[in-house]
């Protein structure tokens, strides 16, 4: 991250993007969910986090590395979930995203 300009830890990177953003006006950011609960924390509740690499339990991986459940996601602040090759590469994708909602609701009430 150095070679790039970003000094310090990558969590510090992220807060202070995430701030200059909020001071410049805008109500959100997309941002990898492992620092939802970190953002939320320091930038307030209503501050949007969309959250890419969002992978059902069941699914692989595939080339990505930081990724995080559905609900795990929701639970570390999440708002919005990007969930893209789990549902497009499927089989039946319908079914993809049923079982994903399904995955979501159940958690919520458990």
């Amino acid at each position: 991250m150095h070679e790039i300009g970003l000094n310090g830890t990558p969590e510090e990177a992220v807060l202070r993007l995430g701030r200059l953003t909020q001071i410049n006006g805008l109500d959100g950011v997309v941002c990898s969910a492992q620092e939802a609960t970190m953002l939320k924390r320091e930038l307030g509740a209503q501050f949007n986090l969309v959250t890419p690499g969002i992978r059902p339990a069941s699914a692989a991986l595939g080339d990505q590395q930081r990724v995080m459940t559905p609900m795990a996601a929701l639970a570390a602040g999440a708002d919005y979930l990007v969930i893209g090759r789990p549902i497009t590469h499927a089989p039946d994708p319908l079914q993809a995203l049923l079982a994903i909602h399904q995955e979501i609701t159940q958690g919520k009430t458990a």
